[in-house]
């Protein structure tokens, strides 16, 4: 049955005052304006002397906030977070057999570039539909592993480390993009970890960051290079590492208005309490998105259980009757309809799920958003979702 317009609540009065939500490139952290960017060595070479230093101090502000171990190395490298997950799955994959764990459409990409691109022989899947875990008490820790660690895209996490021995023979190549300034991760577990600016702390796009534990650096070292490798996904010179990337002399050539705006979200972090901090805010969102949903009966979380809810990339979806009840088409008719309004009106951008991921909501709840504008978004879902619903 059709609502009637009473049945609709009152148009908000209020509006975030950053309406931005998307999950990547993310907002900015609170405050920013174009005039952080006012020191950029715009003009200069990246190999001067400054500007060596400010992708240092980029390597070393993150490393610290992060609490990334001593002896492992730290670089940037091209193509945001995928281009680093891809130099690690070319550059060290195929010496052993290798378990993918799969449980979001990221993860789901490193899985086809495994099967499909490397072919590597020995490949198994541990895979999850979207809002669930795959088993990971099945991952055999003599093979290499490749996960994530965070679902973007399924606003699943993985909840704890208990599952990882603190020895295994294999390598894990975690992809941290989402998780990375916003949960704890287990380095003396992981071995390459991965991550973008773009993401919590709301950098620009199209630079990436790997870290090596000294196993993956010997795994490097010590095994026969298996496949031709282009120039960005080489970290060795000479068959030894190439300290130099790790020092701030980058692959290829950054754009230091990035770097500029990188180190600004950095120094924004150490303000805020560092990665305590970050994780704080995060929390924050989550908790205000969790209260709205437990008394909201057209919404609920995609992930299944309560501790795999991602903090960051916070995924809904519809449970309506009306709503289920409509065939695919109509439900992305109706559903564009609902996040095109709350655009209209100014009050949220780009809240629509991934493209590869059932339809539905996902706000990101990056410390960089402000918990205050999460709750002014949340009446206008409320209104939005009441307006089209009326009209059928």
């Amino acid at each position: 049955m059709s609502m009637t317009i009473s049945n609709i609540p009152p148009k908000p009065h209020q509006k975030p005052n950053n309406p931005s939500f998307s999950s990547g490139p993310c907002a900015k952290r609170p405050g920013w304006t174009l005039d952080v960017l006012k020191d950029a060595l715009v003009g200069r070479s990246h190999r001067s002397a400054e500007g060596r230093q400010k992708l240092k101090d980029v390597i070393d502000l993150s490393a610290d906030i992060l609490g990334i171990p001593s002896d492992w190395k730290v670089g940037i490298t091209p193509a945001s977070d995928t281009g680093a997950v891809e130099l690690a799955l070319w550059a060290l994959l195929g010496s052993r057999p290798v378990d993918m764990v799969s449980f979001d459409s990221f993860s789901a990409e490193w899985v086809t570039d495994i099967v499909k691109q490397l072919k590597l022989p020995d490949a198994t899947l541990l895979h999850a539909d979207y809002g669930d875990l795959p088993d990971l008490s099945r991952i055999n820790w003599d093979h290499d592993v490749v996960m994530v660690w965070n679902g973007t895209t399924s606003g699943v996490k993985i909840p704890n480390d208990d599952f990882i021995p603190q020895h295994h023979d294999g390598l894990i190549i975690c992809d941290a993009t989402s998780a990375a300034f916003a949960m704890d991760l287990p380095w003396s577990k992981l071995d390459i970890v991965t991550w973008s600016w773009q993401k919590a702390l709301g950098g620009e796009a199209a630079h990436g960051m790997i870290a090596l534990s000294p196993n993956a650096i010997k795994r490097l070292e010590e095994t026969e290079q298996l496949r031709p490798l282009p120039k960005i996904f080489r970290l060795l010179k000479q068959g030894k590492l190439n300290d130099k990337i790790f020092e701030g002399d980058t692959i290829n050539t950054p754009s230091m208005l990035c770097v500029e705006d990188a180190l600004d979200g950095l120094r924004w972090a150490q303000s805020v309490g560092g990665l305590q901090g970050l994780k704080k805010r995060c929390d924050q969102n989550l908790a205000v998105i969790a209260q709205w949903v437990a008394k909201t009966p057209w919404v609920e979380f995609l992930a299944s259980q309560e501790e795999f809810r991602s903090n960051t990339s916070i995924c809904l979806k519809i449970i309506d009757p009306w709503f289920v009840a409509l065939d695919a088409k109509e439900q992305q008719v109706a559903f564009t309809k609902i996040t095109k309004l709350i655009a209209q009106e100014k009050a949220g951008y780009d809240l629509a799920s991934y493209r590869d991921a059932p339809l539905g909501l996902r706000i990101w709840g990056g410390a960089t958003v402000e918990t205050s504008d999460i709750e002014l978004l949340l009446p206008w879902l409320d209104w939005a979702f009441a307006f089209v619903k009326s009209s059928y």
